[in-house]
């Protein structure tokens, strides 16, 4: 359900008219899958509205708080509003920062929509291209990062296309982390997947590996989909 420019969900509301990248399948995907277990600190680098900041702190404890940060000024200003119009204002701090300069004491669990084009493919808006350039924000940089701020059994939960969860997995075995839970994201039955839910954690792990159906063939949202989004959308 819309409201001005933004999106209600059951439990809260997302104005995303100044951040580059819009509420979208990826994100409501992540947010909605990533294991949140016991987690008492989390991070969500690269923000933007705010959206999979507030998705975790509805499937949290009241004790646990989620740290947001983000780069780019209006993207980040506007998921500080949309953080303090919610239920868990007091529970999710926006942080205006490059993942790269960002200090802070150990994470339980650390989520990422990260960008995803190479340098040289092109947008209208500056924004957006800052969004989803990896100039901005590269997977040695990403995995440095969640390495750097990580606690020991802390995992990291990404949503990636196809191509990048692979090159993710080569990399992350530098930074000891590697593959608990890959989960290809397949759009319309009988197509190939073209994302993937990427579960990382520390030392060498069992990496289950699954799939999720977000439309039959016929074009309704699977059983599976319904069950994990159910919670955040209005009509599902």
């Amino acid at each position: 359900m819309a409201r001005n420019s933004g999106f209600t969900f059951k439990q809260f509301h997302i104005e995303h008219d100044r951040c580059a990248m819009k509420v979208g399948t990826d994100g409501i995907l992540l947010g909605a899958w990533a294991p949140v277990g016991q987690a008492r600190r989390v991070l969500d680098i690269g923000t933007g509205s705010g959206l999979i900041a507030l998705m975790l702190a509805q499937r949290t404890a009241d004790e646990c708080h989620i740290d947001a940060v983000e780069l780019d000024i209006n993207a980040a200003s506007q998921a500080r509003e949309n953080a303090a119009a919610s239920p868990w204002a007091a529970r999710v701090t926006v942080i205006e920062s490059a993942i790269q300069a960002y200090q802070a004491a150990p994470y339980d669990l650390i989520v990422s929509n990260p960008p995803y084009f190479l340098a040289g493919q092109s947008f209208s808006d500056p924004a957006r291209a800052l969004a989803r350039h990896t100039g901005a924000l590269d997977s040695h940089q990403l995995l440095a990062a969640c390495d750097r701020l990580l606690s020991l059994n802390g995992q990291v939960a990404l949503v990636l296309p196809t191509a990048m969860a692979d090159e993710i997995l080569c990399i992350s075995a530098n930074y000891d982390l590697h593959g608990i839970c890959y989960t290809a994201v397949i759009t319309r039955e009988g197509k190939e997947a073209n994302r993937v839910l990427l579960l990382l954690g520390r030392g060498l792990n069992r990496c289950d590996r699954g799939e999720i159906v977000i439309h039959s063939a016929g074009g309704a949202y699977t059983d599976r989909y319904i069950h994990l989004t159910s919670p955040f959308y209005l009509k599902m």
